[in-house]
């Protein structure tokens, strides 16, 4: 048997198992993925990343949701990726980048007494065009009309790296729901035709306009506490639609995610996100020899 060592850490709730795979790496990443985020028989959490070698950027995120589906991209375990880098020596560099399937992002630490307690993230430009998000329809997706189980909805559409739907509510209705209930809307949203390769699902109450309330579900993971792309996408699409500044604080379940959409200077239209990069325990878990194979 085989000794693996892993991280668990949350930024602001939204949970991942991370393990150190510079010189080996388990066989099906998939499948432990799904093993390990089990609630009950395992660690418990919204999914696994791995902290990568790279050849163009100071790391590479590697990251699986708790179906065992692929991710592209994650605010939340970016932020806590780049700490435990750091942490850990594997990356000197602050700020770092970060290589992701979502491409190559930035990440500045926030430092107090040599302690990382918080992270700054170029998350990019957002990606408006239909078909590039991707949804079934061309042009922006702003306002659009969307029937999701008998009702009419008014989406807006977009992608941080991945596709988010959206939706902005007039009360507090939603963040009542039971948690099955709101899984029930999560997936039907998540499976709507509309959306070919799924979609993570942000329902906005804007309380003033620099201040968003967010539920999220996200596709592979269902409701997490806390969504770091989502609350981009949520501040891009509250501009977009005039509910909010382009500077806005996102709360969450799990906490509060400071955003701004810049207009201007060399950053204009890219999205940054301040939040926390916590850690909660360390441990091991046991796989067989044939569960993990050497990096090349």
């Amino acid at each position: 048997m085989a000794t693996l060592e892993f991280t668990k850490m949350h930024g602001c709730g939204n949970d991942y198992i991370y393990l150190v795979a510079m010189h080996a790496r388990p066989a099906d990443p998939s499948a432990l993925s799904v093993k390990l985020s089990d609630r009950h028989f395992g660690v418990g959490s919204d999914g696994l990343i791995m902290l990568a070698p790279s050849s163009n950027a100071d790391i590479r995120m590697e990251m699986y949701n708790a179906d065992g589906s692929r991710s592209a991209m994650c605010g939340n375990g970016i932020r806590c990726l780049a700490r435990l880098a750091f942490e850990r020596g594997l990356v000197r560099a602050n700020p770092m980048v970060v290589e992701t399937d979502a491409g190559l992002k930035t990440v500045e630490l926030r430092l107090e007494h040599h302690r990382v307690v918080g992270a700054t993230v170029d998350m990019g430009e957002p990606i408006l065009e239909g078909r590039d998000i991707p949804v079934d329809a061309v042009g922006r997706i702003i306002d659009y009309p969307l029937d999701v189980a008998g009702m009419r909805e008014s989406i807006t559409a977009l992608s941080m790296g991945n596709p988010h739907c959206v939706v902005f509510v007039a009360d507090d209705g939603v963040f009542k729901l039971q948690d099955r209930d709101f899984a029930e809307l999560g997936r039907k949203f998540e499976h709507h035709p509309f959306f070919p390769r799924r979609v993570n699902t942000e329902f906005i109450m804007a309380v003033s306009r620099r201040n968003l309330r967010m539920r999220v579900w996200e596709r592979g993971s269902g409701e997490t506490w806390a969504c770091g792309t989502g609350a981009c996408a949520a501040v891009v699409a509250a501009v977009l639609t005039n509910h909010s500044e382009r500077t806005a604080t996102v709360e969450l379940r799990g906490g509060n995610l400071e955003i701004e959409w810049r207009a201007e200077g060399a950053d204009a239209n890219h999205v940054f996100m301040t939040g926390d990069a916590v850690e909660v325990y360390r441990g091991e878990i046991e796989l067989s020899a044939g569960e993990m194979v050497p990096v090349s």
